[in-house]
């Protein structure tokens, strides 16, 4: 929980404008997310109000007695680092259904607008709507039932347009969502019988051209509608309502148990086959387990001993004193852990580990190379960009067939330090930082240049497209802010010796079709950036080298406010060669690479750590989590080492997968060859 209060502090008095956030990010990569979850725990003092436990059948359940904001929250809060809602993706959910609830149109859940959105745009949608709908009726919306989905579709606007949404009505369910020029579609499956007084779970997995719901482990049921699931279906600023659309009408009526959406993937087989189908789980709320299991009646001996038995099934669950002896499964680890009052202790667990790496290419290259770089290019496959020290052969782009990497192209370059792939909307760029003199006259004697390659669709190779002005360019970050494109260079210095210069931020220019200088950034011996968000904010860091003096210096947080990197924080490093960011759970982490303490003409110290920072909620500031040398995630144990390989010069790793297997490659800055390991695991 400690990136989403966050969130809402982050800058708080620091007069960020409110503006419309159009980074346009897909929900990729994520874990399962339970709705019901979040809801009922952020307070487990006390349920929240128009909620109510109800026991039926053996099991706990929600009810919902009226649509209470505390059963609401803003998407962003689950849904970190992005503005699209996943392309592919399915809904896990157990629940009970009364035989009156069919008589109604009734939402499990609904993803609703934001009013102030919807309020610019319900007459301009009410305008179109009737030809609209015309032109893209669903075969399965007909006669009446349309008539009535198009009032409620108007409700709708009137009290926050829908977004996407789960409903029940009389032996249907409909999936409904904001399809294209935002007119809500529905996806609707007919002849289901769920308002029967018995629980039963549904999995529905959306996929780009078909939508299935599988019932209690059943044969599922398909459709495949006229027209994909929107991959463009923006949630900005909208709100997930549990058991209803945020208002009394369609107020779901009957009991829920399980709620869990799962990007990017069909959940069915996580869950199914299942010995009790009806009320298989892959995520239930703590507070609806824990219901006790009687013993036998035979058992008397031991009667006066019997205690609860639990069984907990879930993603998360906490471990404390008052739950010592419980047992959790995880679905997804496929393993069974036992509470010993302050931990979780293993019982049984099946997951795929690192088991060894073989070394799968050994490839030749025309010289030493600093910095390799992998990507896709559609339609012609996965490639990767090296980075080679001669001026003399240049560079070169390979291409991964079934034999390995194969030189693909030959690329002029001069002292090349990196590559970087970016694209600005479908257009593919490739941009390279040369370290030595410009044979370009009109460029300075001080400077060097670097040069963008575009990939043509024509000649399938990348040709020149513009040459930037750099100062031993050592990286090259791309990003996207509010649809805009930028690159970051990190000037590393000017001639021999002058580092404290600046570093530059380019905006593409889509009019000139052409990057200009948006930004300059005072940096000392530059080595790396790093962009991230936090919810939605942005933030760009650099890795600070050297001043001239010593490696000892502040490498910089800068945060985005109104329409430039304003610094955030400072933080003191080593010779800082790289920063990367990443998310564990909800936490966040910044890991910087120390190379060595250096002082004037003082000897060089190579005994050195580098440190993961984590992001503090109270001092709204990165704070030191774990000094390191190598890093794997272990837990409680933070990060351990976990294999050694063999390396010459070791200058950059890359990881990549193709058909299923996961490779590692590495670049030498010492020797003319890279390696291409395999990664094994059981």
């Amino acid at each position: 929980m400690s990136t989403l209060i966050f969130v809402q502090v982050l800058l708080l008095g620091l007069k960020v404008t409110e503006a419309t956030t159009d980074t346009w990010r897909q929900c990729a990569d994520l874990v399962p997310l339970d709705l019901l979850s979040f809801v009922l725990e952020r307070d487990t003092s006390r349920l929240a109000p128009g909620v109510h436990m109800e026991e039926a059948g053996g099991l706990r359940g929600v009810h919902f007695s009226s649509p209470d904001s505390s059963v609401s929250f803003p998407s962003s809060q689950l849904l970190v680092n992005c503005d699209l809602f996943p392309k592919e993706f399915s809904m896990v959910l157990t629940l009970r259904v009364t035989r009156n609830a069919a008589k109604r149109n009734e939402y499990i859940f609904s993803l609703m607008e934001p009013r102030n959105v919807q309020k610019r745009a319900v007459n301009e949608r009410e305008e179109d709507r009737g030809a609209t709908l015309e032109r893209n009726k669903e075969q399965s919306i007909i006669g009446e039932e349309q008539q009535r989905e198009k009032k409620q579709v108007k409700g709708d606007e009137q009290h926050g347009r829908i977004i996407l949404g789960l409903k029940l009505s009389e032996k249907r369910l409909h999936f409904v969502f904001k399809g294209h020029a935002g007119v809500i579609k529905h996806w609707v499956f007919r002849g289901i019988q769920l308002a029967d007084n018995q629980w039963h779970t549904l999995v529905l997995a959306v996929g780009s051209h078909h939508v299935r719901l599988t019932v209690d482990c059943n044969s599922p049921l398909e459709i495949i509608p006229s027209g994909p699931f929107p991959s463009d279906l923006n949630i900005q600023g909208s709100r997930f309502h549990i058991g209803s659309r945020g208002r009394w009408k369609g107020l779901f009526s009957g009991l829920l148990r399980q709620l869990v959406l799962v990007p990017g993937s069909d959940a069915t087989h996580q869950i199914c086959p299942s010995s009790d189908p009806h009320i298989a789980a892959l995520s239930v709320p703590p507070r609806l387990l824990d219901l006790p299991v009687v013993r036998s009646s035979s058992h008397r001996h031991g009667a006066s001993y019997d205690t609860e038995e639990r069984v907990s099934v879930g993603l998360e669950r906490p471990c404390a004193e008052l739950h010592q002896g419980q047992l959790w499964f995880n679905p997804l680890k496929k393993g069974l852990y036992l509470c010993d009052g302050t931990t979780w202790i293993t019982v049984l667990e099946d997951h795929k580990r690192l088991d060894y790496v073989l070394e799968h290419q050994v490839l030749t290259t025309s010289s030493e190379t600093h910095d390799v770089e992998i990507f896709q290019v559609p339609g012609v496959g996965l490639m990767a960009a090296m980075a080679h020290r001669s001026t003399a052969f240049g560079s070169a782009v390979y291409l991964w067939t079934k034999k390995g990497f194969q030189l693909y192209q030959n690329i002029s370059t001069y002292g090349a330090l990196a590559w970087r792939h970016f694209t600005v909307g479908k257009k593919i760029f490739l941009v390279v930082s040369n370290s030595e003199g410009a044979p370009d006259s009109r460029l300075s004697s001080d400077s060097d240049y670097s040069v963008i390659y575009k990939w043509s669709k024509r000649r399938k190779q990348f040709v020149q497209f513009q040459t930037l002005k750099t100062h031993c360019a050592r990286d090259w970050e791309a990003f996207s802010i509010h649809r805009h494109t930028y690159l970051a260079v990190a000037n590393h210095r000017q001639g021999n010796n002058n580092h404290t210069i600046n570093s530059v931020i380019y905006k593409w220019n889509g009019l000139a079709k052409s990057f200009e200088v948006h930004q300059l950034l005072p940096t000392s011996g530059a080595y790396d950036w790093e962009f991230f968000m936090v919810g939605p904010y942005h933030f760009l860091v650099v890795a600070n080298a050297f001043d001239g003096v010593t490696t000892s210096v502040d490498s910089v947080i800068y945060v985005w406010i109104n329409g430039s990197f304003q610094v955030f924080q400072t933080i003191k490093t080593f010779c800082a060669t790289d920063w990367e960011m990443f998310q564990i759970g909800s936490r966040v982490f910044l890991v910087v690479a120390n190379g060595h303490r250096l002082h004037g003409n003082g000897p060089s110290q190579y005994t050195i750590n580098s440190t993961i920072y984590e992001l503090d909620i109270g001092g709204q500031l990165f704070v030191r989590f774990q000094d390191i040398v190598t890093y794997r995630w272990q837990g409680y144990e933070g990060f351990v080492p976990i294999h050694w390989l063999p390396t010459i010069g070791c200058s950059d790793w890359e990881f990549f997968s193709s058909k299923g297997e996961s490779y590692l490659i590495y670049s030498s800055a010492k020797a003319p060859l890279s390696k291409v390991f395999m990664l094994k695991t059981y």
